[in-house]
C-alpha cells in the first residue's frame, strides 16, 4: 500500500480508538468533567500526563528545532525534562492534599481572595491559549502532509475531533483517551529512530547509537561527522553553541518553572485518589517521558544528517519525492538564485519572511504560478542576501524524517499518527482547563455561587466548544514554529504562576496583596516583552537589542524574579493572612497525612 492508504488506515483506527473511549468513558457529573471524579489509576494517570506533557512540542517541535541549532537546542530538552522533576517534588503532591478543582481555586482559597481567583483565571486563560495554538499548528501540519489537505483544513479536521471527545468525556474520556495516545505516540517516535539507528550506526538503541560510530566509515563518529557536513556549508559545528550563556540560562530556567506553573499539567496530580497516589503517578509520568526525550536528541541528529546528505547540490529535478511533496505541503520551499537548476544550502537566510507565496518571478520580474508534475509550488517571491536556496521548516524534521530515510510506508504513517495523537491529547488537556477555569472559577465560584451541577456542566462544556473556535484560529496564524510559540507559553506561566504557588505552599507570610501584585506584573512585563519583539516590532528581535542579551523565548525568568521580588515586598507591608490560612498552609506541607481534604472559609 502507498503511504496516503497507510495513512488513511492507522489514522482512521487511532480516532475510532479516541472517539470510542471517549463514549465510553462520558462525563455525567461536574466530578466527571473536572477531574475524572478523583478514580484515575497512577499508572494510567502517569501514562496520561505523560500524553498531556508531550505534546506538538515534543513530538514535532523538539527533535525539529535541536536538528537545526545543535547544542543550542538542548535547552529544550533540559528545561522540559528538569522542569518535570521540579514538579514532580515540590508541588504535586501539595496540590493534591488540597484537593481543588483547579491552579486558580487553589489561588483563590490559599489567597482568600476572589480578585486572586479571578486574575489567576486570566492567566490561565492566557498561557493556555498561547499553549494550545502551537498544538493546533501542528494538527495542521500532519493533516497537510499526510491526509493531502491543506492546513487550514488540517486545522479544522483536529478542532473538530478535540471538540467531540473533550466537550463529551471531560476530564474522565480525556484521560483514557490520552493513555491510549502515548502508547500511539510513543510507539510512532521510536519505531523509525531505531530503523534509522541501524541504518546509520548499526546499533539498535537511538540513545547509544547518535553517539556511536557511522556503518562503513570506520572510526567516524557520527556527531563528528555531522559536524564536519554542516562546517562544510559554513554552519557552525553542531555540537558547537552560539547562544549567549545568560540566554541559555533563562531559558531552560523558563522552561523548568514554566512547567510548574502549568495548569493542564498540574490537573492531572487532583484526578487521583490520595496523595501517595500523586507521588506515584508523577514517577510513572517522568519514566514515560524520559523514553521520548531521551530518544529526541538521537531523531534530531539522524535527520540532520540525512538531510545533509539528501538535498544539497543535488539538481532540482533529481531531488526525491518526499521534497516535492513537502514543498506543496508549504514547509519546503527552493528558489534558484543563481539559474544552475541546483539547491544551494548554506548559510544564511532562504527568503525574506516565510515562503508564503504561490508565485515565481519570471524573468521580466513578474510574479507567474508555478505548476509541475506535483501541482503548485509554494516559493517566495524576494529572496534574502546570500546563496542559501532553501527553505525548511523545522516543524517537518520529525515528520518527514522516515521518508529522507526511505523507511517502509506503514512507518511512515505511523508517524503521523503519532504526531497527532500529541498534539490533540495535548490540546485536549488545555482546553479543558480553559472551560473549567470559565465554568467553575468564574462562573460557578465568582459570578454565580447558587448555579447547579447541571447548569455549571453546560456552562463548561459550551465555554470548551467556543475555547476550540478560538485555539483553531491561532492554529492557523501562529506567531513562530511551534517549539517557540510553546516556549513563549512556559514563560507567562513561570512569570504568573509560580512564583504564587511555591510562596503559597512555602510561606505562611505571603498575602493576597503580594500574591495579585506579583501575579499581574509578572506577567504583563512577560506577555509586553514577547509582543513587543514577536509582534510589534519583529525587526528589532536580536541579541543586541534584547534586555540583557535574554530572547522572548526566556525572558519568563526575569518576570518570575520581578514576581517573586514585587510579591515579598508588598507582604512584607501589608497585613498578615488570616490564621485560618496560616494552618492551612502548615496541613498542605505534610502531604504525608492522608484524610480529608481541606477545607478553607470564605473570606
Amino acid at each position: 500500500m502507498d503511504v496516503q492508504t497507510w495513512t488513511y488506515l492507522i489514522v482512521g483506527l487511532t480516532f475510532a480508538l479516541y472517539i470510542g473511549i471517549a463514549i465510553w468513558a462520558k462525563a455525567s457529573t461536574t466530578g466527571d468533567f473536572y477531574i475524572a471524579g478523583k478514580g484515575v489509576p497512577a499508572l494510567a494517570n502517569g501514562m496520561a500526563t505523560a500524553a498531556d506533557w508531550m505534546s506538538a512540542a515534543s513530538f514535532l517541535g523538539m527533535a525539529g528545532i535541536i536538528s537545526f541549532a545543535g547544542y543550542d537546542g538542548s535547552v529544550y530538552l533540559m528545561g522540559w525534562t528538569g522542569g518535570y522533576v521540579l514538579l514532580a517534588l515540590l508541588l504535586a503532591p501539595y496540590l493534591r492534599k488540597f484537593g481543588r478543582f483547579t491552579v486558580p481555586d487553589f489561588v483563590g482559597d490559599r489567597y482568600y481572595s476572589k480578585t486572586a481567583r479571578v486574575v489567576a483565571l486570566f492567566c490561565a486563560i492566557f498561557v493556555s491559549f498561547t499553549y494550545v495554538c502551537g498544538q493546533m499548528r501542528g494538527v495542521g501540519i500532519v493533516f497537510s502532509k499526510f491526509l493531502d489537505v491543506s492546513i487550514f483544513w488540517g486545522v479544522i479536521i483536529g478542532m473538530a475531533i478535540v471538540f467531540f471527545y473533550a466537550v463529551l468525556g471531560g476530564m474522565k474520556g480525556i484521560t483514557y483517551t490520552q493513555v491510549a495516545q502515548y502508547c500511539v505516540l510513543i510507539f510512532a517516535f521510536t519505531v523509525p529512530a531505531v530503523f534509522i539507528s541501524i541504518m546509520l550506526t548499526g546499533n539498535p538503541i537511538p540513545q547509544l547509537g547518535f553517539g556511536g560510530t557511522v556503518s562503513g566509515e570506520e572510526g567516524v563518529y557520527l556527531l563528528d561527522k555531522l559536524d564536519g557536513l554542516s562546517q562544510e556549508l559554513g554552519f557552525a559545528a553542531y555540537t558547537q553553541g552560539v547562544k549567549p550563556k545568560i540566554d541559555m540560562f533563562c531559558i531552560t530556567m523558563a522552561l523548568m518553572v514554566g512547567t510548574a506553573g502549568l495548569p493542564h499539567v498540574i490537573i492531572r496530580f487532583y484526578t487521583v485518589k490520595k496523595v501517595s497516589a500523586a507521588r506515584t503517578s508523577a514517577f510513572w509520568a517522568l519514566l514515560f517521558i524520559a523514553i521520548l526525550y531521551t530518544t529526541a536528541p538521537a531523531v534530531a541528529v539522524f535527520a540532520r544528517t540525512n538531510l545533509l546528505e539528501t538535498i544539497p547540490d543535488k539538481s532540482y529535478a533529481e531531488a526525491p519525492e518526499w521534497f516535492k511533496k513537502w514543498e506543496n505541503a508549504e514547509l519546503i520551499a527552493w528558489r534558484d538564485k543563481n539559474g544552475d537548476g541546483k539547491i544551494q544550502y548554506v548559510k544564511g537566510s532562504a527568503f525574506v519572511g516565510k515562503p508564503n507565496y504561490k508565485y515565481a518571478t519570471n524573468a521580466e520580474g513578474k510574479n507567474v504560478p508555478v505548476t509541475g508534475e506535483f501541482g503548485e509550488r509554494l516559493l517566495a517571491n524576494e529572496s534574502a542576501p546570500g546563496e542559501n536556496e532553501l527553505f525548511v521548516d523545522r516543524d517537518i524534521m520529525v515528520l518527514a524524517n522516515p521518508e529522507i530515510a526511505k523507511l517502509p510506508n506503514w512507518v511512515i504513517a505511523l508517524v503521523a499518527a503519532g504526531g497527532l495523537a500529541a498534539a490533540l491529547s495535548t490540546a485536549a488537556g488545555l482546553l479543558l482547563v480553559i472551560s473549567t477555569s470559565v465554568a467553575h472559577d468564574l462562573v460557578k465560584r465568582t459570578l454565580n455561587p447558587g448555579m447547579s451541577d447541571k447548569s455549571e456542566l453546560i456552562v463548561a462544556r459550551m465555554a470548551a466548544a467556543i475555547a476550540v473556535l478560538i485555539a483553531g484560529y491561532f492554529g492557523l496564524n501562529p506567531p513562530d514554529y511551534v517549539a517557540a510559540v510553546v516556549a513563549f507559553a512556559f514563560g507567562l506561566a513561570a512569570s504568573s504562576f509560580f512564583p504564587v504557588i511555591i510562596l503559597g505552599i512555602f510561606s505562611k507570610r505571603m498575602n493576597k496583596y503580594g500574591a495579585i501584585t506579583g501575579m499581574v506584573i509578572g506577567i504583563v512585563f512577560t506577555a509586553a516583552y514577547i509582543i513587543y519583539f514577536k509582534f510589534i516590532n519583529p525587526d528589532a528581535n536580536s541579541k543586541e537589542n534584547w534586555f540583557l542579551g535574554i530572547s522572548p523565548e526566556g525572558i519568563g525568568t526575569v518576570g518570575m524574579m520581578i514576581n517573586f521580588a514585587v510579591a515579598f515586598v508588598i507582604s512584607a507591608f501589608t497585613p498578615k493572612p488570616p490564621q485560618d490560612v496560616v494552618d492551612m498552609v502548615e496541613n498542605i506541607r505534610l502531604p504525608e497525612k492522608e484524610g480529608e481534604e481541606l477545607e478553607v472559609a470564605d473570606h
